[in-house]
């Protein structure tokens, strides 16, 4: 091997990812850092997101939100500092949140009268506005969104977008008059993260109630799409908690309706998270680094133009030609002349491009052109009179292609499980099992412990006839989905 050749060799390895993908946790933070997607700061647990993957979550913002406003959904803002005695007026809610809430004491040397919590979620800042606004059921609905930051302390093992202590997220805070118009409403917006998320993020979830020990804090139930990650971890996506007059009880959420009747509203809670991008890029990521589906990427094509002196102007003339024909899929046209195209190549695969377009001397004489699909790595000719035609439709395909990878992996994921035993060995082998329980929490406890972590994710619809719980053998109430999860 020539010294240039080992050169370009060493670069390729100090760039590209150097660990397998079997070793989610190496493998997914050398992607992090090396992909520039985020980095660590001296807060434990609170990682910066770099512009390529703040972009991305601005485009998934954005989406969300014109779903949002087909609904008649607002955005607001509320502060990020919230009162103790806001937080003590829902035991049930603090209790579930306590262990997690950083407090502020002190402004400069002087020490607060009152703590003011940083907010883990907004309930009790947003609600006591809410008790003085609405009065009669003209008022209803009231549907308040806000994209905003919260803080949550409590855990030892941070994950970078799965599990940090401050995260990007949206809350959508509905009140309305009555509970079926709450949960009518709940299966829409479940129904339009769904939809971003399969069509543009490319991922294959599948939504489901939580058991009473999962469920939200100050919650009646709550229901979450879930996806399966190759590591076999179960990610909590985009959730839906009803949550009744609960909170409206609390903090005194009351309208005469049109009978003249003073009644306790009913409400809802929503949110999608940056734990999204982490799914994404997990999801659809392999050794070589990120592949981004077509939809969500900040440049859909990358144009490497390959030259030789004599051939140069030619060359980059044609590449100018075919980044303006292209111009709507913003692609970048490389011609940085220090790095050489295989350099190139695996440095835009390691970013995720969903498509590389090669030019050199050969294409050129024949008129067409290199297209290289980030997905599958693989090579066609293309003449560049056609690209114009058939660059949507390969975008289209990649766009296609991830998703259906997404669901058939989930799929081959979930396997039937009848006895704690079974369990086990589906935990083992980095799968989730569906399996009868009773409604007790110990047994939720104990199949957790048992299994080293596999949790009750979500209630399964199968039909429950006479099973039996897996832990004491007791009339199970329904089938579970149990998995490790991030």
């Amino acid at each position: 091997m020539t010294k240039e050749k080992q050169k370009e060799s060493k670069e390729k390895h100090q760039l590209g990812i150097t660990s397998e993908k079997d070793d989610f946790g190496e493998w997914f933070s050398e992607l992090m850092i090396k992909a520039d997607l985020a980095d660590y700061t001296d807060v434990s647990g609170c990682i910066v997101f770099k512009p390529s993957s703040y972009e991305i979550w601005e485009k998934i913002k954005n989406l969300v939100d014109i779903e949002f406003k087909k609904l008649g959904i607002r955005n607001s803002y509320f502060p990020l500092f919230i009162p103790e005695k806001y937080l003590n007026k829902e035991k049930e809610h603090v209790e579930g949140f306590s262990a997690e809430v950083a407090w502020v004491t002190h402004a400069g040397d002087t020490k607060l009268n009152e703590r003011l919590a940083i907010r883990p979620t907004s309930e009790t800042i947003m609600y006591p506005s809410y008790s003085k606004w609405i009065r009669s059921w003209r008022d209803l609905p009231l549907k308040l969104n806000q994209w905003n930051n919260v803080v949550r302390w409590e855990f030892s093992h941070p994950v970078p977008f799965f599990r940090t202590r401050e995260f990007l997220w949206n809350e959508l805070h509905t009140v309305l008059s009555s509970e079926k118009e709450a949960l009518e409403e709940g299966k829409q917006i479940l129904d339009s993260y769904d939809k971003v998320c399969k069509e543009n993020l490319a991922l294959y979830g599948m939504a489901g109630r939580k058991t009473e020990k999962e469920k939200f804090a100050g919650g009646v139930a709550s229901t979450k799409i879930h996806y399966i990650l190759p590591s076999g971890r179960v990610i909590e996506g985009p959730c839906f908690h009803y949550d009744g007059q609960n909170f409206a009880k609390a903090y005194e959420i009351k309208f005469l309706n049109k009978d003249g009747k003073e009644q306790y509203a009913y409400q809802c809670t929503y949110a999608i998270s940056t734990r999204m991008l982490g799914t994404m890029f997990a999801m659809h990521a392999d050794e070589k680094g990120l592949v981004i589906p077509p939809k969500l990427a900040i440049n859909q094509i990358v144009i490497i133009p390959i030259f030789t002196e004599d051939k140069k102007k030619e060359i980059l003339k044609e590449a100018e030609k075919i980044k303006k024909d292209l111009e709507e899929f913003s692609p970048i046209l490389d011609l940085d002349e220090e790095k050489r195209p295989g350099f190139k190549f695996n440095d835009y695969e390691l970013k995720g491009i969903p498509i590389r377009i090669e030019i050199g001397p050969k294409d050129l004489a024949k008129k067409e052109v290199i297209v290289v699909r980030r997905d599958s790595l693989t090579k066609q000719s293309i003449k560049i009179s056609e690209l114009k035609k058939q660059i949507p439709k390969i975008l289209e395909e990649i766009q296609k292609n991830l998703y259906d990878k997404s669901k058939k992996l989930f799929e081959s994921k979930i396997e039937n499980a009848n006895s704690l035993e079974d369990l086990k060995r589906v935990i083992n082998n980095k799968k989730v099992g569906i399996v009868p329980i009773c409604k007790n929490p110990e047994c939720e406890d104990l199949m957790k412990s048992e299994t080293k972590g596999a949790k009750a994710v979500f209630i399964s619809e199968k039909k429950m006839k006479d099973g039996k719980c897996i832990i004491c053998n007791k009339k199970a109430e329904y089938f579970v989905y149990a998995g490790k999860s991030y």
